[in-house]
């Protein structure tokens, strides 16, 4: 009698996991266990919870190959953000596309520093502006937690806007959010263009999270963010200050001077924005916020 050729093991859940976070490494990605298991995660539709209850559970034959199709996807450099379609700011889900900047777990911090410093106006109808809005993070978190406010979040990018208020949408916020299209403070400077007086914008809260890497820096940057998140959102001119030296130098030209100015800067650059926000008006208070490196990573001006 002719024995029956043993089968191979199913995969399981788990092997599936081990297996793609190991050609993940293998394809030189950072984090390749974490980013493996986001990928599992989407890949079966299910949480955190779910997937440690199955691990031992078959891979489902059905999900098999759109896994390696994440998985592909992954190992050729693309944000793994991108790829979920989503990431998690303030304990809120944001979608994200190539058309915005990934929001970071260190810009996290200003919201909550700016939330922290405007409580001494608490109860107060407040406007607050987020210049450079992206996907709406910042804009949305105001919006959110301080219903009272009203929120202006602008962008010079129209798809960048469109992928904002799709999560204002999302997060039951849209109607208390204003979206305007325009660079920098220009939209919200009182100005006479070609014969039509422009009101512009009477800010309590100015907050910005702008473009600040030296465009020198750019392909030295990790492979994921130079070949994938938008250049717009990056390049912050020769020096990584352009955004900040112009904000800096029309700031004057709104209707009121912000109460607060929360702005987040790159590496080594908090002192050189203090000066510039020094220099645009007299403040009570500059200080720093430090990210979760010790870097001082946001610049904090107050008008008492």
């Amino acid at each position: 009698m002719t024995m029956e050729r043993e089968k191979e093991p199913m995969q399981t859940i788990g092997d599936a996991w081990r297996k793609g976070a190991a050609a993940l490494r293998e394809a030189g990605v950072d984090e390749a266990e974490a980013n493996a298991e986001l990928l599992l995660l989407h890949a079966l539709g299910i949480g955190k919870a779910e997937l440690l209850r199955d691990l031992r559970e078959p891979f489902p034959d059905s999900r098999r190959a759109e896994w390696e199709r994440l998985l592909a996807r992954k190992a050729a450099g693309e944000p793994v953000q991108y790829i979920v379609g989503g990431q998690s700011f303030c304990g809120r889900r944001f979608a994200v596309t190539p058309s915005v900047l990934i929001p970071r777990p260190e810009t996290e911090l200003l919201a909550e520093a700016v939330l922290l410093e405007a409580e001494r106006w608490q109860g107060a109808e407040l406007t607050a502006l987020d210049v450079g809005t992206g996907s709406g993070a910042l804009a949305v978190t105001l919006a959110a937690e301080r219903p009272a406010w009203r929120v202006v979040a602008s962008d010079l990018s129209p798809d960048a806007l469109e992928v904002a208020r799709g999560n204002a949408r999302a997060n039951g916020v849209e109607p208390r959010i204003a979206f305007v299209q325009g660079d920098l403070l220009e939209p919200f400077i009182a100005a006479d263009r070609g014969g039509a007086a422009r009101e512009g914008l009477a800010a309590d809260i100015l907050v910005s999270n702008p473009p600040y890497i030296p465009s020198a820096d750019l392909p030295g940057l990790q492979r994921e963010v130079r070949e994938h998140e938008p250049r717009l959102a990056l390049d912050g001119g020769a020096d990584g200050l352009a955004p900040y030296r112009r904000m800096a130098e029309r700031m004057s030209l709104l209707p009121q001077l912000p109460r607060l100015v929360a702005w987040e800067v790159g590496a080594g650059q908090a002192e050189d924005v203090a000066e510039l926000l020094r220099s645009a008006a007299d403040w009570s208070e500059v200080r720093f916020v430090r990210d979760y490196a010790g870097i001082d990573r946001h610049v904090i001006a107050v008008r008492r």
